[in-house]
């Protein structure tokens, strides 16, 4: 595969959103295009939540009168704002992603990157052997959009039925510095992750164990050694992601 000649597509949170550690793979492979639907605050699944007036759930990015998708996290009673919260995941990303290439703004991917999980909760993991059950995405009771496990087989499955050429990776998140939030981390890749991106036969990249950062140099809330605030990489955790990243793709793609 000639690296120069590949399209590069991701999604992801605000680890992922804008020029961060994807930015840093397209310069080091030399790829030809790099095109990111990360939102910050996303999770991999669908929602719905209470709001003053009732509830709010996750629509389709080709439903009528769709919202729209705000990466908002402060906390907030309006409706119309929560509803565009809940839209912001990754099912709609990859909805919203197809539409963009359908319409020309994204190329065709040659390349896929996923990089989901850090606002995931512990309640909404899912069970990823039902969500592999059955061959089909359309009524299949199985895949259960409102869980991790049921939403990454079903983002999965959707960019390889529509793009059959495109490698698909799964990365893994990066330490914080909360042990807690680190637990849940660690859950997710030995119950989710792992167990999904093998079953589905893709690339899965171990970030959380393997890019260098560490939760050991952090500080929960404020600035440690890559992250600024004990979550989010700084300049040098973006780019030392994007190295690791970078190296690992390269080694799976030629």
């Amino acid at each position: 595969m000639d690296l120069k000649e590949i399209n590069f597509a991701v999604d992801g949170d605000s680890i992922t959103a804008g020029m961060q550690w994807s930015w840093h793979v397209f310069q080091k492979l030399g790829f030809f295009s790099h095109y990111n639907v990360g939102v910050g605050s996303a999770v991999w699944y669908k929602r719905t939540i209470p709001t003053p007036a009732g509830s709010v759930t996750t629509q389709n990015y080709d439903d009528p009168g769709f919202a729209g998708i705000s990466w908002g996290w402060e906390p907030t009673d309006d409706p119309a704002e929560l509803q565009m919260r809940v839209n912001n995941c990754a099912v709609v990303h990859i909805q919203r992603f197809l539409s963009d290439v359908k319409k020309g703004l994204a190329r065709k991917p040659d390349v896929f990157a996923f990089a989901m999980g850090t606002n995931d909760e512990w309640d909404k993991l899912g069970d990823p052997e039902k969500a592999l059950t059955g061959k089909e995405l359309d009524g299949n009771s199985n895949i259960d959009l409102f869980t991790e496990a049921g939403a990454i087989r079903w983002c999965i499955q959707t960019i390889a039925e529509n793009f059959p050429k495109a490698r698909i990776f799964v990365l893994t998140p990066i330490h914080a510095a909360d042990p807690q939030h680190n637990a849940k981390i660690e859950k997710q890749i030995s119950e989710i992750f792992t167990k999904i991106a093998r079953g589905m036969n893709v690339n899965i990249i171990d970030c959380f164990h393997g890019c260098g950062i560490r939760a050991e140099d952090e500080v929960i809330g404020g600035e440690g050694k890559y992250l600024r605030d004990g979550l989010h990489p700084k300049k040098n955790g973006q780019t030392l992601e994007g190295e690791f990243v970078a190296s690992q793709m390269k080694v799976m793609l030629l």
